[in-house]
């Protein structure tokens, strides 16, 4: 309320207006405590992970299958399919993780004002989903070439996801943004998931001589989902708010639907 004591009208001075109280700044937190939470889980399981012998730079297959990684063979011959969502929160030493929160925390802090905590969690755990998913079915595919089912660990997919879903609530004109200050947003979220996802690219066609390995399967199924999840939304800001949330509850209700019949298919393909 303010440190200070009302007086009453008629004891104040002709022409004196109450102060009024001092205006208060949301903290960071209480604007995305999604984001928050997320990036506290991956970086409180890496932690874990190096608690119990986990290498701080460049752990191994075998130890990041431990502690949830994802690998084709496991889940689709095996029938382990929690490593498509353990997956998207393990990370392959320090620099990954770093690299990952980094991203999360800034298009977090853009997202979750637009699509709300829950939007959040949900293009979070959808989107890495499916990038997951593609990813593993990709692997099955490419296993008669390469002849190996790799670990597949981080949470780029869903930050890939994000980058999508932002993609689309950007261009919304219910946003109470100026319409340059909104085109340049957009236009960096473009640019961020086109240069990575082309260096993605551009790595893995020289990770023989590097030795460094990326999942462009989990990133391009990622932003895909992330692009199809904001199809059916608006903005949080701007809306009306049973507008939102109806559109919310609609976005969530057809990726969840898409991706079990997505998992149908490639458990269909494989046996």
């Amino acid at each position: 309320m303010g440190n200070y004591v009302a007086v009453p009208h008629s004891d104040l001075p002709p022409e004196t207006s109450q102060p009024a109280p001092p205006s208060r700044r949301r903290s960071r937190w209480a604007v995305a405590p999604a984001t928050y939470i997320l990036i506290a889980i991956n970086c409180l399981w890496f932690v874990y992970m190096t608690a119990r012998g986990v290498s701080f730079t460049s752990p191994t297959g075998e130890q990041l299958m431990h502690f949830g990684a994802d690998n084709a063979g496991s889940v689709l011959y095996h029938g382990e399919w929690y490593r498509i969502f353990t997956a998207m929160f393990v990370h392959a030493g320090i620099l990954h993780l770093s690299v990952n929160m980094w991203c999360l925390w800034n298009l977090g802090l853009l997202a979750e004002p637009l699509m709300s905590s829950l939007g959040v969690f949900a293009v979070y755990l959808l989107t890495g989903t499916a990038g997951n998913l593609l990813s593993n079915l990709v692997n099955w595919y490419s296993y008669h070439v390469s002849g190996d089912f790799p670990a597949c660990v981080g949470a780029s997919g869903a930050v890939f996801g994000i980058a999508g879903a932002l993609i689309i609530l950007l261009k919304s004109k219910r946003l109470p943004v100026p319409p340059d200050d909104l085109h340049k947003l957009r236009r960096s979220v473009i640019y961020f998931a086109a240069i990575n996802l082309g260096l993605g690219f551009t790595i893995s066609l020289t990770s023989r001589l590097t030795g460094i390995s990326i999942d462009n399967m989990a990133h391009l199924g990622g932003v895909s989902c992330g692009l199809l999840f904001a199809m059916p939304m608006v903005p949080r800001l701007g809306s009306p708010r049973s507008d939102f949330q109806t559109r919310l509850r609609l976005a969530i209700g057809v990726v969840v639907g898409i991706l079990i019949l997505f998992t149908f298919y490639i458990h269909t393909v494989v046996r």
